[in-house]
């Protein structure tokens, strides 16, 4: 009908950070930075309650003319595939505060204003249809999640962020000749649905596909390029590492699925079991290395380099099964391991260590939050009944139906989640009680039990009843999936 609900859903961060920068109380800025991201999410909400499921057509379009000499429009729009993570980023974005309330207790403006500029670009990321656009907020949300990181962050703050900064600006550069290459070869526009329909020679197709590899693989991160992430998680503050592994991680994944696969259809099948190679490394490799810390924020940091394997193996079992699982698959990774790094930050804050071998006893002090955190743990662990289960399940079962040996390895990796994070639990909440001897805890209150609580739901109902959140992908996925096989074969 015309009305600009997708400018409004990425724009309202932006226009909050804006109005944060002339209030001078910090209690202000934490409840007008709470009010802004409540009503950015309840526009999500809104957004999800009018989607059409049953069509992989773009809805809520926009578009208008930004630089016409380059063929550059301010474009925007959403299909199954995006929609779950506008509204995963917009979930996502008011429990970020609600961790920030006392854990940021210095420079509290700037880092709201962060915190929503960053929201803002990466929600544009989600919606952009022109490449262009869609290179500038990819690009842009560098900044705020290297201030996050750089000035909130622990003792290694500095390191962490320049590592983060240098591995994704590299990637970014790569992308950038990559989007260069693909304007020139289709037919000198910006326009990702016109790009999506050219049949560009094999030749290119190699090129782009190797280079926007790079890129998104720094992103997710796969196994090599993958080593920024523990220490920009282990430094950056609760709320950023929520954001790295609820959203920012999916960016990579979200790039193979708007650009690799669609334009890139015959490279996409050519090289997917090198993809599916990569991937049963990650899941294995992540799961050994998480199994060997003691750092509490280490072990969840290197397990989402495994849980993000299984994402990458689902989109490149090039099968309905698999691509489901794994866009289900970010949705439930987002919400469960942003959750385990929240509950991360609330007992770093009580305590002041993340070493797991101080822990010892959490049930008997805070029964509450051992009970949540149980749930959480079986969730990561994909236990039946959780939503992890469901995503994981359509994995292997793609993953199976594309190649045996890498359906073998995730199955191998699965068993070794289980074992590093029931270790991880048993010491933490079972073991013996010296944690209150040590430190002085306190149940979980009720401002993070509002953070909670939404992705306790999450985790349920996903895993209960996953039909609505496959109904939304569903449509996108199966126009993917004919795009992929029907230019891929020369069809």
């Amino acid at each position: 009908m015309g009305f600009p609900l997708l400018s409004l859903i990425v724009f309202t961060p932006a226009a909050g950070a804006a109005v944060l920068m002339f209030l001078r109380s910090d209690d202000a800025v934490r409840w007008t930075a709470l009010g802004v991201t409540v009503l950015d999410l309840a526009l999500c909400i809104a957004m999800l309650a009018s989607f059409d499921t049953t069509t992989h057509e773009m809805q809520f379009t926009e578009t208008h003319l930004w630089v016409p000499a380059l063929g550059i429009t301010y474009a925007l729009g959403i299909d199954g595939i995006s929609a779950l993570f506008v509204f995963l980023t917009a979930l996502l974005g008011w429990i970020c505060v609600l961790a920030s309330w006392v854990a940021i207790d210095r420079r509290v403006k700037e880092f709201m204003v962060s915190l929503l500029v960053m929201q803002a670009l990466m929600l544009g990321v989600f919606c952009a249809l022109d490449l262009f656009l869609f290179y500038v907020f990819w690009e842009a949300m560098l900044i705020p999640m290297y201030l996050i990181i750089g000035v909130w962050g622990g003792d290694g703050r500095v390191y962490a962020a320049i590592k983060f900064f240098l591995y994704t600006l590299a990637g970014s550069l790569l992308f950038l000749i990559g989007v260069i290459v693909l304007y020139f070869h289709g037919g000198k526009t910006f326009d990702i649905l016109a790009l999506t329909a050219q049949d560009l020679p094999f030749p290119v197709q190699s090129f782009l596909f190797f280079a926007f590899l790079v890129a998104f693989a720094v992103k997710v991160p796969m196994v090599p390029v993958h080593t920024w992430l523990p220490d920009a998680h282990v430094q950056a503050p609760t709320a950023g590492s929520i954001i790295l592994a609820g959203v920012l991680l999916k960016m990579g994944a979200y790039g193979f699925l708007r650009f690799s696969l669609p334009m890139l259809p015959e490279a996409s099948m050519h090289y997917s079991t090198l993809m599916l190679a990569l991937s049963a490394l990650a899941i294995v490799y992540g799961g050994l290395l998480a199994l060997a810390q003691d750092d509490l924020k280490k072990l969840v940091a290197y397990s989402s380099i495994s849980h993000m394997g299984f994402v990458t193996l689902g989109i490149f079992a090039l099968n309905l099964r698999g691509l489901e699982g794994g866009i289900l698959q970010m949705f439930n990774h987002g919400v469960t391991t942003g959750a385990l790094f929240l509950f991360v930050g609330l007992i770093y804050e009580r305590t002041h260590t993340r070493s797991i071998a101080d822990y010892g006893g959490l049930m008997k002090v805070a029964p509450v939050y051992t009970a949540f955190l149980a749930l959480f743990t079986l969730s990561s662990m994909a236990l039946p009944g959780t939503n992890s289960f469901v995503g994981e399940l359509l994995v292997l079962s793609g993953g199976f139906a594309a190649n045996l040996a890498a359906g073998a390895a995730a199955v191998s990796g699965a068993l070794l989640g289980a074992a590093y994070l029931l270790g991880m639990y048993r010491k933490v909440a079972l073991g013996p009680a010296s944690v209150g001897a040590r430190f002085k805890i306190r149940d979980v209150n009720a401002r993070e039990m509002v953070a909670i609580l939404p992705l306790a739901v999450f985790v349920l109902w996903v895993g209960l009843y996953p039909k609505p959140f496959l109904n939304i992908i569903d449509a996108s996925v199966k126009h993917l999936l004919a795009q992929v096989h029907g230019k891929g074969s020369g069809q």
